[in-house]
């Protein structure tokens, strides 16, 4: 066993889920955070089902609520845990379209899903890892390393987990606890029906076919990557060097091809 538990947010799809399968192989106990609840208890149940010795905890938990963080970290921090701990980062919440026709709500709820949540569990359990050993992963983006328009507040989120997580995996390495951003390009994971705005988008996918990369070698792949160490991970060869040539690029010609960048939104105004 690798880690006696593995707390998971957005735990209900996509890469959450799919890390839940994954770590029941590995865990005593997980720990499956989302909004949708009854999701999360049929997920318990195909865990328990599939790994009798396991536990499996569902905490029902809208991270954009900053009554219902505080509950949940008090809860968590009273698990009793003897053993390493794998903390993973994973929820998150998009919302494409131009920012004048956003609206505030949905900002907000992006930030404090994207940021301020994983910052404060990050931080909440620091001091558990720092004392038994564990890790952290954080979902990044590749969007992290691009200002995108009709994106920009979620690239932005993104940009800060990727130079968060850099940040604490310094502060954390002395103590031997491995922390690694995730920089995915575009997932078939259900994001982005999410994200996309009613009467938006043109319902096109942003990206060609091949570049899309298979939720299970996200998955897999970074967990072979904190193991290693590494301070990030770009889950296949044509995503390592999109990143590679977006970092390096001068921020001026950045600029301009992301000016160029055909947008598949339909402008929309905000109501008077």
């Amino acid at each position: 066993m690798k880690y006696q538990q593995a707390i998971i947010t957005g735990a209900s799809s996509g890469f959450g889920a799919a890390f839940a399968r994954r770590l029941a192989f590995d865990c005593g106990r997980l720990v499956l955070i989302a909004r949708r609840g009854e999701i999360l208890k049929n997920l318990a149940s195909e865990l328990q089902e599939a790994h009798p010795g396991i536990e499996v905890l569902v905490e029902k938990c809208d991270l954009a609520s900053v009554d219902d963080r505080r509950k949940l970290i008090a809860k968590l921090k009273s698990l009793p845990v003897s053993g390493k701990t794998l903390l993973i980062n994973n929820a998150g919440l998009g919302d494409y379209g131009e920012l004048a026709s956003a609206t505030v709500e949905r900002n907000a709820s992006m930030v404090q899903v994207n940021v301020q949540a994983l910052v404060e569990l990050s931080h909440a359990f620091a001091p558990l890892l720092k004392a038994q050993g564990g890790g952290i992963i954080n979902i990044a983006s590749l969007a992290a390393d691009l200002p995108i328009p009709d994106f920009a507040i979620y690239a932005a989120s993104k940009a800060f987990v990727a130079s968060f997580s850099e940040a604490l995996r310094l502060e954390m390495t002395a103590c031997g606890v491995p922390v690694l951003a995730v920089c995915p390009g575009p997932v078939h994971t259900g994001f982005g029906d999410v994200a996309r705005r009613q009467g938006c988008s043109d319902g096109s996918a942003p990206f060609k076919k091949w570049f899309y990369t298979e939720i299970a070698t996200v998955v897999e792949g970074a967990l072979k990557a904190l193991r290693g160490g590494k301070a990030r991970y770009y889950p296949s060869l044509k995503i390592r060097l999109a990143g590679l040539l977006v970092r390096n690029l001068p921020l001026p010609v950045l600029r301009f091809i992301m000016g160029m960048r055909p947008r598949k939104v339909t402008a929309t105004h905000p109501e008077s």
